[in-house]
């Protein structure tokens, strides 16, 4: 593999990992550590001959001979620009602008759009149809957030799709046959390159029971063995696999199906670059903030691929049409932020001073709402990230009431870990008073005791949880924010504990509020001693 055109930058983060000798770092991702190469604004030539010598100067060269130019996205949840980067007017002019050179570009999305955002709570995913549609998406693959609303929804917005969807391994129960009219795999022609497709959708825990009802999951790699045979056998010069799986998965999906040319994946939120002995490993993050160009070029029976992440940024004009679409479901979210989803029948008081020092109604009715929607035994959150510093008065509660206490897109988590660990999270939350601090915890599920008198680190007391002492040896399921599992305000103590929902399949913390308030109508959150201060 030659790599070209090496510099560092802060934005980018994509992950290289390679069989040549070099400077590792370690970086752990849903409790799997993993050593990589770190490289940043980089262009990845890979052929399946030995490896040339190539400047970044035959890039252009390279493009403009390859057969077919692929434009990667996975894992988008808004339609529009995240702190300045993203927005999918600008991949519609990305393709554009592609076309225009001379190349021949398809859009392809590896699973995760349906869900989860503000907008998709109150959509269900419709507005990412029909943007993806304005902005000519080409072949898609499902993700584990596709489910989140249930067959139904999910066959009607399969239906209303103008993009071709290619997965294998996910059946409609009741047909047999791949959900929604999908295509276990199929073979399309690039100016005279014969190029295979197929597509895997992730099987565990992380699709929940619920969620699984009216579909049959298959093994991924049994899945991959027929269509890899199929595609083989049908003449493809090139096989794509789509797949939203986790990275070492698609890795063992690539030891075992060596015929597998490239493998563009999702799932994991960070760009990712790799090989697996022949095969390309291309991830490209989240939310169009990067796509991953990869040029296919095909001579004398050798395949290249080039590979070159390209930022979405504001020197990508909207594509108007595009950008007609978005803007029109952006304001039915603004109209619909003001619908009503419940009751409150106590103020809920959120002042930030309050909300750092001590218990809380919002506090527990949030670590509640959490803790329901993952069935955990515990749920904790730091009170930094509650916001909206004022008294809500008793009466209805709006979305928009809702995303003035959580702005942030903060998702539920759940990690496994043992009464040790959950110990010194609280100990750490509860360090810094009598000062108010972000870290101070709102929970759900135990009770504690704090003396203030104590040294900080021990501190906590008697702590129960479901009414029965803390076993220090015995693992806990607990709820808690994504920012929490990455270490945020100090809570580094589950950074190697087993995560079962990591960010990449958590609900919004904001849409498990709703959904816990539209189930009970009416709340009346209270004070009921689960922290208590001596």
């Amino acid at each position: 593999m030659t790599i070209i055109g090496l510099k560092e930058s802060e934005r980018v983060h994509p992950i290289i990992e390679s069989a040549r000798e070099g400077a590792r770092v370690t970086v752990t991702r849903r409790g799997v550590r993993q050593s990589v190469r770190v490289l940043l604004g980089v262009l990845v030539l890979v052929c399946v001959r030995p490896a040339r010598t190539t400047h970044a100067q035959d890039a252009i060269s390279f493009q403009s001979g390859a057969q077919l130019t692929i434009l990667q996205l996975n894992d988008v949840y808004e339609t529009t620009p995240i702190d300045t980067l993203g927005g999918l007017a600008r991949v519609a002019t990305l393709k554009q602008n592609v076309a225009k050179s001379g190349a021949t570009p398809i859009v392809v999305l590896a699973g995760d759009f349906l869900s989860s955002s503000v907008a998709s709570s109150v959509f269900k995913g419709e507005q990412m149809i029909e943007a993806f549609n304005a902005m000519g998406l080409d072949l898609a693959t499902l993700g584990n957030h596709e489910f989140d609303f249930g067959k139904d929804v999910l066959l009607q917005r399969m239906a209303a799709s103008k993009f071709q969807y290619v997965v294998a391994n996910v059946l409609d129960e009741s047909t047999g046959r791949p959900v929604g009219g999908a295509a276990p795999f199929l073979i399309r022609t690039f100016n005279g390159l014969k190029v295979g497709f197929f597509g895997l959708c992730l099987t565990d825990q992380e699709i929940s029971g619920d969620h699984r009802r009216g579909f049959q999951f298959l093994d991924p790699i049994q899945a991959a063995a027929s269509s890899v045979a199929a595609l083989r056998r049908d003449g493809a010069q090139a096989i794509v696999a789509i797949t939203h799986l986790a990275y070492a998965d698609d890795r063992e999906l690539a030891r075992r199906f060596p015929d597998i040319n490239l493998i563009v994946g999702g799932h994991e939120h960070f760009p990712i670059t790799s090989t697996a002995g022949a095969t390309l490993i291309s991830k490209s993050g989240s939310d169009a903030k990067v796509v991953a160009r990869i040029d296919l070029r095909y001579t004398n029976g050798v395949l290249e691929r080039l590979l070159s992440p390209i930022p979405i940024d504001a020197s990508l004009r909207d594509d108007p049409g595009t950008a007609a679409v978005v803007a029109k479901w952006e304001g039915r979210l603004s109209d619909a932020l003001n619908e009503v989803v419940g009751r409150t029948e106590v103020a809920l008081n959120a002042e930030s001073r309050r909300l750092r020092t001590s218990e809380s109604e919002v506090g527990n009715l949030i670590t509640d709402a959490m803790r329901a929607d993952t069935r955990a035994q515990v749920a904790i959150i730091n009170s930094g990230s509650i916001r909206g510093d004022r008294v809500f008065p008793p009466g209805p509660i709006t979305r928009r009431t809702l995303l003035a206490l959580q702005p942030f897109g903060n998702v539920v988590c759940i990690v496994e870990a043992p009464g040790r660990a959950l110990l010194a999270a609280l100990n750490h939350g509860v360090s810094r008073l009598p000062a108010s601090a972000g870290q101070f915890p709102d929970v759900s599920g135990l009770t504690m005791r704090v003396e203030l008198t104590a040294p900080e680190g021990d501190r906590v007391r008697d702590v129960e949880v479901g009414g029965r002492p803390l076993d220090l040896a015995k693992s806990y399921t607990i709820a808690l924010p994504d920012y929490i599992l990455s270490g945020g305000d100090g809570y580094t103590m589950f950074q190697d504990v087993r995560t079962i929902t990591g960010p990449e399949a958590g609900t919004l913390i904001v849409s498990a509020i709703e959904k816990y308030v539209a189930a009970q109508k009416t709340v009346a959150p209270k004070i009921e001693g689960r922290i208590t201060i001596h």
